[in-house]
């Protein structure tokens, strides 16, 4: 190759970079986050009821689109939509076929972790309605992060687990800290969805997926130990580099990386959309088709094999670096309010 070729070869590449960097998405905002569970009935009995919920729909969808969409053959599965304050779950049952439960020994430090964080109003009168419904724990009881950490100190938290054993937070933020909004309240105990946590094997890596790929923001970092916080996770020795991002609006993306100890578990390379370990976190963008274009030219691990349109909704679902499952949809398509589909 000569010296000419080269160079235009140099500048092909460059105008390539560019053209590739300009389609880069800008996520407007998380919009819900969806879960998987084994019976909707029970679920929606449990996140209504216990935690407030209100079901805002239910949809019945089966069909080769599906089918494309989830990356699973012979899909019938069941959707519901909850909100609570101003943001939603997606709750999916797969009638058929039906997955694989969570491992009986997931903890806290293993790779496909991820939780929603709900604040409430009032620690102790929601750790006792808690009890009140017997959920089961995963912490040992609600922790007040410590005064030294200057991000955290003062925040009360506690786990526990949904019927399928997913594991839920509940989050008290105290003067100062936080969303200004969970300052403002009425007597409602369950507030709002704050974040969502995922475990992460990599900060780094995590914000080149979610900082720079999807343009979300870094709102705070701490780094987190001790007593409170192992007993908080029910990871002995536990201590994690936790960076919380933001879009314009909706819950936050938490990244949990932990530094110790590092004996979680990856995600399993052969998890698919039924099994009840899969979660997905869905975000907005302005273009679908741009959004497309770029996941699929940047060796992004791609689940849905097209964009598909369900029940007025188009989307798309792909992974991040550790296997978290993504998925886009076009700013303000939104679901349907009721129905059944095919």
């Amino acid at each position: 190759m000569n010296r000419v070729s080269r160079l235009a070869w140099a500048l092909w590449l460059v105008a390539c970079a560019a053209a590739l960097l300009a389609q880069q998405p800008t996520i407007q905002g998380v919009e819900a986050v969806g879960v998987t569970v084994s019976d909707l009935d029970r679920s929606v009995d449990f996140y209504t009821k216990v935690l407030h919920f209100q079901q805002e729909s239910e949809v019945e969808l089966s069909g080769s689109d599906v089918e494309h969409l989830k990356g699973v053959f012979g899909v019938r599965m069941r959707v519901a939509r909850l909100r609570l304050g101003s943001e939603q779950i997606e709750l999916t049952e797969y009638l058929a076929p039906q997955g694989r439960p969570l491992p009986i020994d997931s903890h806290s430090n293993d790779l496909w972790f991820q939780h929603i964080a709900i604040v409430v109003s009032n620690m102790d009168d929601a750790y006792r309605w808690l009890r009140e419904h017997r959920v089961q724990h995963v912490s040992s009881g609600p922790q007040t992060l410590p005064a030294w950490n200057a991000q955290a100190g003062g925040i009360q938290a506690f786990y526990f687990r949904d019927p399928d054993g997913h594991v839920l937070e509940i989050i008290h933020f105290p003067a100062g800290k936080g969303d200004p909004r969970w300052q403002q309240h009425g007597p409602e105990l369950f507030l709002g969805i704050d974040h969502t946590a995922i475990a992460v094997s990599n900060t780094e890596a995590s914000l080149a997926f979610y900082r720079d790929g999807l343009g979300m923001h870094i709102a705070g970092t701490s780094e987190n130990y001790g007593d409170e916080q192992e007993h908080l996770n029910n990871v002995f020795g536990a201590r994690l580099r936790i960076t919380s991002l933001r879009a314009s609006h909706g819950p936050g993306i938490e990244l949990l990386e932990y530094l110790a100890p590092q004996t979680g578990r990856k995600i399993p390379d052969d998890i698919r959309a039924n099994d009840q370990a899969h979660w997905e976190t869905i975000v907005e963008d302005d273009d679908l088709h741009a959004a497309w274009k770029y996941f699929t030219n940047s060796q992004t691990k791609m689940i849905s094999s097209e964009i598909e349109t369900l029940e007025h909704r188009s989307e798309f679902l792909f992974a991040d670096p550790d296997g978290h499952v993504i998925a886009v949809i076009e700013s303000g398509n939104k679901v349907a309010a009721s129905g059944k589909g095919r």
